[in-house]
């Protein structure tokens, strides 16, 4: 261990006749002061700086800091925190391998030893995100589907074997295992993490990154974890800390316990509304109260995985008894649970009752009075009440000047059916939020159970599909007899991977898409998942809702979210009655009775050989080598330019002049609008320059998948067919004006012909630029685009660090000013002065836009680089250029 431990705190505890030795916080106490109220978040930080101390990166004050935290619940200090390990998933592990390899070939190019770049900290990469819902409804579309995503991601995956032989500490988890998250609640996490070190076992609280934003789901099992862009985990794997800011917690203290019939998912929802609300960006949320000694720890896992949804840095649920049952349920030794019990009792990390912790501000639920819910159209936070779906579609059509359109029916080509706003055509059992939970799983199969024997179906028009988080859940499906009633209402195994979630949904069927387009329907999609921003789940799909995997099926058998469920029939048994959601709802028993299917035996068995992979990923041979060998026609995998010039010397920051403006967005970008993860279009940039490399348009597979090839991925910055940019009227999707000329072209097109003439670019945008994924692409496709600077009202955490981590400057307007205040309409020339060489962090810069009639507007605006280390990064370029540059040193 790095620590100096010069407050002499290094002690032992004995484990099944083992020793480990860690480092103490009731001794650290003793010296610092009072700890004992410090929320259980902040003491597993302040335990990871007292164990890394070492007079530079982490000295005796920042100990001190987090004492004085204690006492004002808010303190402006930053800090040098370092994770046990990294977590990724291939959509963002594949590019984050790919500048490991390009980094290889860097120090190779300047005389070095390739093998310097190395992971020194554990990482797994969880191939999770690439299956795709072509086949649905069949009893071979699980074997369907993953042969035709071996077949598609061939290349990436000969990457990946290659990078596993490659480099130390990394592993793969092959295909069709698992989501990420889930494998890392069910199998990775350990709560306590231990460490060989000069003969002594250490142990110390499990911590992590990972390159997807819903890593926060580990924080249900008491260990902590966030998201943090590719770029920033790249440099957490090679031995750099997570600079951050002491953050402020915010404690969600519950009460009660849930009522009948209602389900872990609408308690995420309600809680996230609740967070949302409070403004919680940026902070810790930590769980506390007695409502939580009826709270399983499924359901933890649950709410922690929505952070993102809620806008924390993590959602954190401290270990107690639920803890340890968890751990024996999903097959964790008896060594690793005493050890986590003991550990956590000796170091304070226990949740107690009686000593409730105190937090820099709280809130509060009772869990009685949650209700059965939905969100959406199209954004996590805004719930709606399962009554009141219909009235709020209504709304929606209203509000997008569809009133008159209410009755609108479209008849479907060679079917005896037609299609309406809000019918269903999407209803998918998805994602690692709801399908790492057995409550909300079995209800679901409970509710297929009951349907199928009323006599019940699926709409024909559905596309249905159930893609559990991992294979545990086939098991306990196939013990509780339930998989069968699934499978007859389309809800047949798709894969396993985050599927529709992730925007993996799959075409749906060709008379389904035309009747859409030729209605110009606004159609549903519900799904069990935790992001349903416009253009994500599907193209042509513009309302999706969240909703437990029960009402999933719900909705499937309804056909439309233009009902309430509480009151208006599902459909007709086989005697022709109406039959109502109440009438096929399980009961508490029900559910409680088929959890009891589930056993450590099953975990036993789909974890026991988790890396191994099937018979394809077995067959996948690849060349050997500490560098990668590049293939010159790969449209998969391309050595990126990010490291071009990295031997020559650093440039100090100067002046932006005279920049156009490549576009003006609105509030809510999401890093999807940005960098999309789904379909490519055929005439899109990205699309374009895939025919012109010989690839089908029925090969293109997705975004997400082809984020090792920089070509792909610049074309498609900005490129979501949903984006809106402010300079053009009434146009959807990534076009801009090219102001030289006046024309509408797409954006990649633009800032290429900006980039030919040395002009520099800004975009500038409303609030909370950059909400949603940890997409490193949306920060890296941005640098490729020649983008200097971003200037917005306000910024999501993850995308914020990303911008800096690939040294494009991110800006904020002052409180209450922004475009509009300013009457900027991306015409103007802009100029950023006050950079160079003595830039600080957080320092107010001045903006002087330029008017096409000559005149200027002068504003200031606020350098949201938060902390030096950040600013160590900007100035080298960025966070890889800065580590790079110290090893070539």
């Amino acid at each position: 261990m790095s620590g100096k431990d010069s407050l002499k705190t290094l002690s032992t505890l004995d484990v099944k006749g083992k020793t480990f030795h860690y480092y103490s916080l009731p001794k650290a106490e003793e010296a610092l002061g009072d700890i004992s109220k410090l929320p259980a978040s902040m003491k597993v930080l302040l335990e990871n700086l007292l164990r890394n101390e070492d007079g530079e990166t982490v000295t005796k004050d920042d100990l001190k800091a987090m004492v004085d935290w204690s006492k004002k619940k808010k303190i402006d200090r930053e800090i040098q925190y370092r994770p046990a390990r990294v977590l990724m998933q291939d959509f963002t592990g594949v590019p984050g391998i790919v500048d490991l390899a390009a980094m290889r070939d860097a120090v190779a190019k300047a005389g070095h030893d390739p093998e310097v770049i190395n992971p020194l900290s554990p990482v797994d990469l969880v191939i999770d995100h690439s299956v795709m819902v072509d086949k649905y409804a069949t009893e071979g579309a699980f074997k369907e589907n993953v042969r035709m995503e071996m077949e598609r991601n061939k290349e990436r995956y000969e990457f990946l074997k290659w990078g596993q032989g490659a480099f130390e500490n990394f592993r793969v988890v092959p295909p069709g295992t698992g989501i990420c998250h889930q494998v890392n609640l069910e199998y990775l996490g350990k709560s306590v993490w231990t460490k060989e070190e000069d003969g002594k076992t250490f142990a110390y609280p499990d911590t992590l990154v990972g390159t997807d934003s819903h890593t926060t789901m580990i924080n249900g099992i008491g260990v902590l974890g966030w998201g943090v862009g590719g770029i920033e985990a790249e440099a957490a794997m090679l031995g750099q800390p997570v600079s951050m800011l002491i953050p402020e917690v915010v404690g969600f203290r519950m009460t009660g316990a849930l009522k009948e019939g209602v389900t872990a998912t609408d308690l995420v929802l309600t809680v996230t509304q609740m967070l949302r609300e409070k403004g919680v960006v940026g902070k810790f949320v930590e769980f506390y109260g007695p409502g939580l000694d009826n709270l399983p720890l499924a359901d933890r896992a649950t709410i922690s995985n929505m952070s993102p949804e809620y806008g924390a840095t993590c959602g954190f649920f401290p270990v107690d008894d639920e803890t340890l049952r968890y751990f024996r349920l999903s097959g964790r030794d008896e060594e690793t649970i005493e050890l986590v019990e003991k550990y956590s009792k000796a170091q304070g990390l226990w949740r107690d009752n009686d000593n409730e912790p105190e937090y820099t501000d709280t809130l509060e639920l009772d869990l009685s009075s949650v209700t059965a819910s939905l969100a959406g159209p199209k954004r996590p936070q805004d719930r709606v009440d399962m009554e009141q779906l219909g009235s709020n579609f209504d709304l929606i059509l209203e509000t997008n000047g569809k009133s008159g359109e209410k009755d609108k029916e479209v008849q479907v080509k060679g079917k005896d059916y037609s299609l309406s706003h809000g019918d269903v055509v999407i209803a998918a059992i998805t994602s690692c939020t709801n399908t790492s939970n057995p409550s909300v799983m079995m209800a679901a199969g409970l509710v297929a159970k009951k349907a199928v024997e009323k006599g019940l179906v699926r709409k024909p028009w559905v596309k249905s599909s159930l893609a559990p988080g991992s294979k545990v859940v086939t098991d306990y499906f196939e013990k509780a007899g339930l998989d069968e009633y699934l499978d007859k209402l389309g809800f047949n195994l798709v894969g396993y991977g985050c599927t529709t979630c992730i925007g993996n949904s799959g075409p749906l069927d060709d008379e389904i898409t035309e009747a859409i387009t030729e209605g110009d329907l606004t159609v549903s999609s519900v799904l069990s998942g935790n992001r349903n921003f416009e253009g994500r789940v599907h193209p042509e799909v513009k309302a999706n809702w969240l909703a437990s995997p029960p009402l999933v099926v719900a909705y499937a058998l309804s056909g439309t979210t233009r009902t309430d469920l509480s009151k208006d029939p599902l459909g007709k048994d086989s005697d022709g009655n109406d039959v109502f959601l109440k009438d096929i709802w399980p009961s508490s028993s029900e559910i409680a009775e088929a959890v009891k299917m589930v056993d450590n035996e099953m975990f036993g068995k789909e974890y026991g050989e988790v890396f191994e992979g099937d018979e394809e990923w077995q067959s996948i041979s690849v060349a050997e080598g500490n560098t990668y060998n590049w293939q010159d026609d790969s449209t998969y995998v391309k050595n990126p330019p990010f490291f071009e010039g990295i031997d020559k010397p650093l440039q100090a920051p100067s002046d932006i002049k005279d920049a156009n403006v490549l576009a003006v967005f609105a509030d809510s970008i999401t890093t999807d609008h940005i960098s999309p993860a789904g379909s490519i279009k055929p005439d899109s940039p990205a699309g374009k320059y895939l025919q012109e490399n010989g690839v089908e348009i029925k090969d293109f597979n997705s975004y997400g998948s082809r984020r090792g090839n920089h070509e792909v991925m610049m074309r498609g910055t900005f490129a979501n067919i949903r984006i809106k940019n402010q300079m053009l009227d009434d146009v959807e999707g990534g076009y801009t004006k090219y102001i030289p000329t006046g024309e509408q072209m797409a954006i990649y097109d633009a800032a290429m012909k900006y980039m030919e003439n040395d002009t520099p670019l800004v975009v500038l945008a409303g609030k909370e630029y950059g909400t949603g994924s940890s997409r490193d692409w949306a920060a890296k496709g941005t640098t490729l685009l020649g983008v200097k600077a971003v200037l917005a009202e306000s910024y999501e955490r993850i995308h914020r660090s990303n911008l800096v981590g690939m040294g494009v400057l991110p800006l904020q307007f002052a409180e209450g000013e922004g475009v509009k205040e300013h009457k900027l309409t991306g015409e103007e020339q802009i100029s950023i002065l006050g950079l160079d060489e003595n830039l600080k962090p957080g320092q107010m810069l001045k903006v002087v836009a330029k008017r096409k009639d000559g005149s200027e507007v002068e504003f200031e605006v606020k350098c949201r680089i938060d902390t030096g280390n950040e600013m160590s990064y900007y100035k080298s370029g960025g966070i890889l250029h800065y580590v790079l540059r110290g090893m070539l040193k």
